[in-house]
């Protein structure tokens, strides 16, 4: 497909979702290519992402829906002991960092996890070899394989690292409600950091002090999903750029950098389920 493309098209192609959304004079379509998915705006959806995404999650679902269903106290399969070990160390992260008694915090950290590590584990495939197949199926149906769009790492998209965010900051501010009230939750945004026992002072203090916990708060959740897309939409440019090089040089680059990369792809899902434990820890944690 790169020796088709120039550079430029080529990495333009690769960079672009499939998206459905409404375009002015037209209405509701699939954009033909990124100017029509730019015009687009927030009236679009990214089908390959929402497609990718919940797939993944169906099938994290699935398999251990599976062993739990068949599992034995003798001796494990392989799939079962893997399952063991990734629950365990989740288990045992979430008993370490999380200082309230939730049920909920050890599933939920489990389910991001090996959620985010399946959909980043999907930039380690081919760069050309699913986007190339749809390409030949766009093409069987009449459609210009230029134009057919298909990225299949979930989470170079910033539409789903953000919405996990936002999902675990809607959970900040209901555990941080659950637990201190609504009068103690807004006391926690307006009489920190600063307070004094001078009442007219107080009341200065509280617009500073909303601002500040309301700035520190909003950026939990957008450098949570900020973090999570650079370095996977990083790891997924590099290897549209390795690429477009000749074929021997793909192999001496691609190789040594996808081994690099499974360290990445696992690190970056224990960064965002261990921020995850320790915000939702802080959230209900009552000391003030």
């Amino acid at each position: 497909m790169a020796s088709e493309q120039t550079s430029s098209e080529y990495i333009s192609h690769h960079l672009t979702n499939w998206t459905y959304g409404y375009l002015p004079g037209e209405g509701w379509k699939v954009a033909y290519n990124a100017e029509e998915a730019g015009l687009m705006g927030f009236k679009a959806i990214h089908l390959d992402s929402m497609l990718w995404s919940i797939g993944l999650g169906i099938l994290f679902c699935a398999v251990f829906w599976m062993v739990a269903k068949k599992v034995t106290s003798g001796v494990p399969s392989k799939t079962q002991a893997a399952v063991e070990l990734i629950v365990e160390f989740v288990d045992n992260n979430v008993r370490d960092s999380y200082s309230g008694t939730s049920k909920l915090i050890a599933p939920l950290a489990l389910t991001i996890f090996v959620w985010i590590f399946l959909m980043n584990l999907m930039d380690l495939i081919p760069i050309d070899l699913i986007p190339g197949l749809a390409g030949q199926i766009g093409a069987a149906m009449g459609h210009d394989p230029h134009h057919v769009f298909f990225k299949i790492v979930p989470t170079t998209d910033p539409n789903v690292t953000l919405g996990m965010a936002f999902s675990v900051f809607a959970l900040i501010i209901a555990y941080s409600i659950k637990e201190k009230g609504v009068g103690g939750f807004l006391a926690e945004l307006t009489m920190h950091p600063f307070s004094s026992n001078n009442i007219i002072l107080k009341i200065v203090l509280i617009p500073i002090n909303f601002i500040l916990e309301v700035v520190t708060l909003i950026a939990k959740p957008v450098s949570l999903g900020l973090r999570l897309f650079g370095n996977m939409y990083a790891g997924e440019l590099v290897f549209i750029l390795i690429a477009l090089m000749p074929f021997w040089i793909q192999w001496a680059l691609s190789v040594p950098w996808a081994i690099f990369h499974i360290l990445v792809i696992t690190l970056q899902a224990f960064i965002f389920m261990m921020l995850t434990i320790i915000y939702l820890s802080l959230a209900s944690s009552t000391e003030h």
